[in-house]
């Protein structure tokens, strides 16, 4: 009878014992973005369908968010199991053999439902590496009743001509309204991710097709000094610290005419519970050029997106988990909490065939027409993949660097010209360096 008992309770301890062996943590490196911060905030509805699964979050600003989760995974860190990435890190990570592939998150998740372009992006040799959480391209942002006040009707297509002529008729620093708000951060993600794109619309690159840097060139002299004259006659003061997050609170308290900035600001810039402004946002595609569009497809693509590193010792938890995150449930989720408008934007093509969705976001239509038209491509003038960023490794220290003489630039630190023969000599160096000019 003892001897029953004993084997008993040791059966018990051992069982209790695996049970506890059981219990996964899982450590999510994220960025500090509403979308983000929400989906935290709904954590609890995945823990009770895993009780097995605890999570973790480390939430950090873009900038050093990026600078963790680099440098953890090159070095095989370990610190993460999900890192939220973007379509910069996916090509250039995957290649590299640091990311695990998602070929495991069940029949239900529906990955041929990803929009096209986002799933490409995330995308290498036809594996998915990435899942997108939110995904986005670029907009013009604007205050329909400062517009009207000025006379003026927003063209379906806006030149720069057009928006330099509405910033200064919006602008009215007695009542603390500025005609218009762009990115000065200094940041390979924020204000290069800007300047990057609208140097583009003047139809210039960072590099040509023999990998010579381009910060010299017409377009993009035209762009930077378009961008801080601009920003200086009519942006907010400061503006050399304001990123996406600060721009959006602008706009948010009514203090921007317009805003040219990341597709998914539409949904908070018109949910009454986040703007004093909501029924007073209008939407218009990104500015291209002056007086014509060179570039079409200028329109940048990025998506934030949940990823593992091969160094996650809880890759079968960490695929569960981005299973959930990203899936068509979780939309339907956050829609029932907090409605249709405030689902993560940009990633399913369903999202975008569902009339709740449509009714409830008027951005919705110029959302999908912006990813669209988006062209990311490498090609015969444009050695690299990527629009706002180029997906090479050293673009990450390089864009930050030439970010911060941007910042410069705009804070009257130095001149345009000074900023961008000081670029021009940063990147010569850089990718004479790394080997790519020969």
């Amino acid at each position: 009878m003892y001897l029953n008992r004993l084997i008993a309770g040791a059966a018990s301890l051992l069982a209790l014992t695996v049970s506890a062996g059981a219990q996964t943590t899982l450590t999510i490196g994220t960025v500090n973005n509403s979308d983000m911060i929400r989906m935290q905030g709904l954590t609890d509805e995945f823990t009770k369908a895993h009780p097995d699964i605890t999570v973790n979050w480390v939430t950090l600003e873009e900038n050093v968010l990026r600078q963790r989760v680099t440098t953890d995974i090159a070095t095989n860190g370990g610190q993460f199991d999900i890192m939220t990435i973007g379509t910069y890190e996916v090509p250039i990570w995957s290649k590299q053999g640091w990311l695990a592939p998602l070929d495991n998150l069940g029949q239900a998740y529906d990955v041929d439902d990803i929009l096209p372009p986002i799933r490409n992006a995330l995308s290498t040799d036809g594996q998915l590496f990435a899942a997108p959480f939110y995904a986005e391209s670029v907009m013009t942002l604007y205050r329909t009743d400062l517009l009207e006040k000025a006379g003026l009707t927003m063209p379906e297509k806006p030149t720069w001509t057009f928006i330099s002529e509405a910033a200064e008729k919006m602008t009215d620093k007695d009542a603390g309204v500025y005609g218009i708000c762009l990115r000065g951060k200094p940041g390979w993600g924020e204000n290069m991710a800007f300047l990057g794109n609208m140097a583009r619309e003047f139809g210039a690159n960072y590099f040509d097709a023999s990998w010579q840097p381009q910060f010299e060139s017409d377009g993009w002299k035209q762009a930077v000094t378009l961008y801080v004259d601009l920003m200086t006659k009519y942006g907010p003061p400061g503006a050399a610290s304001n990123g996406f997050n600060e721009n959006l609170s602008l706009f948010g308290q009514g203090k921007c005419g317009m805003w040219m900035d990341a597709t998914v600001a539409a949904s908070f810039v018109t949910d009454p519970k986040q703007s004093q402004v909501p029924d007073k946002v209008g939407f218009a595609p990104a500015p291209c050029g002056i007086d014509n569009c060179p570039n079409e497809g200028a329109n940048w693509l990025w998506a934030w997106s949940l990823a593992i590193p091969q160094s996650s010792q809880k890759k079968e938890a960490a695929q569960t988990f981005i299973a959930w995150a990203t899936s068509k449930d979780y939309l339907d989720l956050v829609a029932s909490k907090e409605g249709w408008a405030n689902v993560p934007p940009g990633t399913r093509t369903s999202l975008y065939e569902n009339p709740e969705y449509t009714k409830a976001a008027p951005f919705a239509e110029a959302t999908l027409a912006a990813i669209n038209k988006a062209d990311p491509s490498a090609g015969e003038n444009k050695p690299y993949v990527g629009l706002q960023f180029a997906a090479i490794p050293e673009f990450q220290g390089l864009g930050t660097a030439v970010g911060q003489v941007m910042a410069a630039a705009l804070s009257g630190q130095q001149s345009v010209d000074q900023a961008l023969a000081a670029a021009q000599a940063q990147a010569t160096r850089e990718m004479t360096r790394a080997g790519y000019i020969k």
